[in-house]
């Protein structure tokens, strides 16, 4: 029998329980924490922008023609798009729950390259991009200039090609994403001098592309180079514009009579930002900017939050005069305090637990026995849960503390078994334990058994229900296997080790601390005397049955009828 096996060994039934610990400790310490499991379905985001569009043009030129490529996608359930007035456009597909992340943005990616063809050059040359990310926002990180030396163009612009590079980098962050938009040359059009010249926009943006560009007339001392030669230089020729001075000194058109019409002569052009109907603002008057971090999914979504912020401490340090790091949506605190808070009921309930069956055992040493079945079991329930590539968060909290009422009854059951044999027939410690198991062994198998097919089925539900209750399912079904495998191996050496041998007929109130003893006889006398009273209501209820299984019915009438008018609700 498997406890005789360790009873003969105590010292491995130790290291199995200490091996137990350590992989709970380490699963611990690599477990991702987050406030739900990730309840949404895995989702693709495509993202371009179409500069100058109207929210139909982007619609019909580029929103609609990503979308027909998608159509088809294997596992996909849905798919939603929005195009706006600022040549936004945003497709968001969502798949399957179950679905590999990475595999889905695999083949967005490869269903998208048979629409590029036929998107507008300016959307093909500013580029798309796919990113897997979660539906809901981590946080928002923002800067804001205290002084108003920087307008929030300006924030905008350093924000976007300075920090958002850094923290997309950040480990755990699946998006981030830039709230408003970057520097650029704004060229605003007369249509009076337009017609005056005979010109059109067309005529305008081929002289930009004509004149805005970088061209290398080759090098001073290229190869083949003379004997002697000892360097050589570069030949630009031109570079690429950056001030409006030198945009708007670009020739439109040369006229035969010698006259150059530029675009200042048609145009007014200064330096501002790419999507000009995006305002943003700290506190109603301080400028600022912002970017908004997505996590990847199954991230740690608070070490996630603590590297973006330590990021930005440390590049605080480079930023210019008078700005300042803010975070104006931070999902972390709640996050941190609800994961507290269960942790808090959690030793709550160990406690009370161990308050409970001392008060019912009256024997320290007996109390002590479950009480370190607790600890071995959850730690272990916590490797569990890393290999299943589950998460620390509210359901498994509460699963847990939920498990330690019904996990500590295995342990319970071995050591008042064990304690009534050394009682009634005067057995050792170590005697009673092997024949304490020959008896309840089959018993603790069962118990743990049907706890687990109580709790099975919640495991196979399908959608975000599933999602809901999978891992709080597989989290009471690993504390009770668990509670099982240590009553079979731990529970018996340590009644062996622990308790001392006490005479034949002797009571477990005698056992407690002296002047403690008194108190135990009389909550024995009145518990014993409940007892009593509760089988001779069993007893009578087998000569009166069919008046008793008249108020079962009742019971179950009762309850159906509460069950039909109960109000439901998701969570």
């Amino acid at each position: 029998m498997l406890s005789k096996f360790f009873l003969k060994r105590p010292v491995f039934a130790w290291v199995i329980a200490i091996m137990i610990m350590i992989l709970g400790g380490l699963a611990i310490y690599n477990l991702p924490i987050a406030q739900y499991p990730p309840l949404a379905p895995p989702s693709i985001r495509i993202g371009c922008l179409y500069t100058g569009a109207s929210a139909e043009t982007v619609e019909n030129g580029v929103t609609q023609i990503i979308e027909q490529q998608m159509t088809g996608l294997d596992k996909m359930l849905y798919m939603s798009s929005s195009s706006d007035s600022s040549g936004l456009s945003s497709i968001e597909l969502t798949f399957a729950p179950g679905t590999d992340p990475d595999i889905a943005w695999t083949k967005v990616q490869n269903k998208l390259q048979l629409a590029m063809a036929r998107l507008p050059d300016a959307v093909q040359r500013r580029g798309i991009s796919v990113r897997k990310s979660t539906k809901n926002y981590l946080l928002v990180v923002g800067l804001v200039s205290e002084d108003g030396s920087m307008s929030d163009v300006d924030l905008r612009d350093y924000m976007l090609s300075v920090v958002q590079p850094v923290l997309a980098r950040v480990p755990g962050v699946g998006e981030a994403e830039g709230i408003g938009g970057e520097y650029a040359m704004r060229i605003w059009f007369d249509p009076k001098k337009l017609t005056n010249y005979g010109l059109t926009v067309a005529d305008v943006m081929q002289a930009l592309q004509d004149y805005n560009v970088e061209v290398s007339g080759g090098q001073f001392g290229a190869a083949p180079s003379v004997e002697g030669q000892r360097l050589n230089a570069s030949i630009i020729v031109q570079n690429l514009l950056k001030t409006p001075e030198e945009f708007s000194a670009v020739p439109v058109r040369i006229n035969p009579d010698g006259s150059i019409i530029r675009i200042k002569d048609v145009a007014r052009t200064e330096l501002g930002s790419d999507l000009v109907d995006s305002k943003v603002f700290f506190n109603r008057d301080q400028p600022a900017s912002g970017i908004t971090i997505r996590q990847e999914p199954g991230a740690n979504a608070l070490k996630t939050a603590d590297a973006i912020k330590a990021k930005m401490e440390e590049l605080s340090r480079y930023f210019p005069k008078g700005v300042k790091v803010i975070y104006p949506y931070d999902t972390t605190p709640f996050t941190r305090v609800a994961i507290k808070e269960v942790a808090k009921t959690l030793v709550e309930a160990i406690f009370l637990v161990f308050l409970v069956m001392y008060l019912f055992m009256g024997n320290i040493r007996a109390t002590l026995i479950p009480t370190i079945a607790v600890p071995v079991v959850l730690l272990g329930t916590f490797a569990v849960l890393g290999f299943f590539g589950y998460s620390i968060n509210m359901l498994t909290m509460f699963a847990m503390v939920l498990a330690i009422g019904l996990l500590v009854d295995d342990a319970i059951v071995v050591v008042e078994n064990v304690e009534r044999l050394m009682s009634e027939e005067g057995l050792s410690p170590r005697e009673a334990a092997a024949k304490s198991m020959e008896q309840i062994t089959p018993a603790l198998i069962g118990i743990g058994l049907v706890l687990s097919a109580v709790f099975g089925p919640m495991a196979f539900f399908t959608g975000s229900t599933g999602v809901i209750y999978r891992q709080f399912s597989v989290t009471v079904i690993a504390s009770m296997l668990l509670s099982v495998l240590v009553a079979l191996i731990l529970s018996p050496v340590l009644c062996a080790t622990f308790l001392k041998p006490v005479p034949k007929g002797h009571q477990l109130a005698e056992s407690g601390v002296w002047f403690l003893r008194p108190f135990f006889r009389w909550f024995d006398k009145i518990f014993f005397g409940i007892r009593d009273r509760y089988v001779r209501l069993v007893s009578n209820s087998f000569n009166k049955k069919t008046r008793y299984i008249f108020f079962y019915f009742v019971i179950v009438a009762v309850m159906l009828f509460a069950f039909m008018r109960m109000p439901t609700g998701y969570l």
